[in-house]
């Protein structure tokens, strides 16, 4: 496995490739769930087109965590993630949203262990106490 590959299903009898040391130290990202913080997620998602939006928030949290916003094309989600850090939560989730429609907004704050911290779109706008 090189760097940032993900881990194969290995057929019976044969061994798995071996990690580097350097492997093994980093996280795997992708076909293995990442232990680690938990966050609570309050967002406004503002979009060009809401049907295709609406699709991605209702497969990754489920309709009940998604409301529409007081404007067309508007949503808002509060709902709690899992993962390394907000800024990568932050990420992955714009990412999914901005594949179904590039002219999506995400304005976020993740909170976690009395530490909230905002984001617009991929952007860092600061950490306060919560």
């Amino acid at each position: 496995m090189g760097l940032g590959s993900t881990p194969l299903d290995v057929p019976a009898g044969l061994t798995p490739p071996r990690r580097s040391k350097v492997e093994a130290l980093l996280p795997v990202r992708l076909g293995v769930a990442v232990t680690g913080t938990r966050f609570h997620l309050s967002a406004k998602i503002s979009t060009e087109n809401p049907t295709a939006v609406r699709a991605v928030l209702d497969r990754k949290f489920g309709s009940p965590w998604v409301n529409a916003g007081p404007e067309a094309g508007e949503f808002r989600l509060e709902t709690e993630m899992e993962g390394a850090s907000a800024r990568e939560l932050n990420r992955d989730l714009l990412s999914e949203l901005r594949r179904a429609e590039k002219r999506t907004r995400l304005r976020a704050e993740w909170t976690s262990r009395g530490t909230t911290e905002r984001f617009f779109d991929y952007v860092p706008k600061g950490t306060k106490r919560a």
